[in-house]
């Protein structure tokens, strides 16, 4: 196998499991948007004015980043703003379990498939975002190729 092909390869595999993870994350928290708002309160974080908002301003982020993903297109920026995501969501969590704060759910998927926070949920996060800067680098790597297998041509 080429290592063009093997690039490519890892380019679609990642790309497919970060887009699907992203966008199967923002349709469990679409399905009960409500629900979402609630593991929201949890967090002990935000008004209840602001709960509602925040759920489908985190949702709508994630299907607009899962599709962009998806797409392929600009797949270096998308990337990487999916590693900025990952990075705060791992924060987040880091520092609500600093606070010593018990959550049956994370929310990470909504309400209908709740997890528990624990430390093993951040981790999680950062092993995201290490898929997400090797598909970014992997997709640039692709871009700076293209150009020089067109001249060579």
């Amino acid at each position: 196998m080429s290592l063009t092909l093997s690039r490519s390869l890892l380019r679609l595999t990642l790309q497919l499991l970060i887009g699907s993870v992203i966008l199967g994350s923002a349709l469990g928290k679409a399905l009960d948007l409500t629900g979402f708002a609630d593991v929201l309160k949890n967090y002990q974080a935000f008004s209840g004015s602001a709960l509602y908002s925040i759920a489908f301003a985190v949702t709508g982020f994630e299907f607009l980043l899962g599709a962009w993903i998806l797409s392929g297109r600009h797949l270096t920026t998308s990337a990487m703003t999916a590693a900025v995501m990952n990075v705060v969501y791992a924060g987040w969590m880091t520092v609500t379990l600093l606070r010593g704060l018990n959550l049956d759910n994370c929310g990470c998927f909504g309400v209908f498939f709740p997890r528990p926070l624990k430390w093993f949920s951040p981790i999680e996060d950062l092993v995201m975002v290490a898929l997400c800067v090797l598909l970014a680098y992997v997709a640039r790597s692709a871009s700076i190729q293209a150009p020089l297998t067109q001249v060579q041509k």
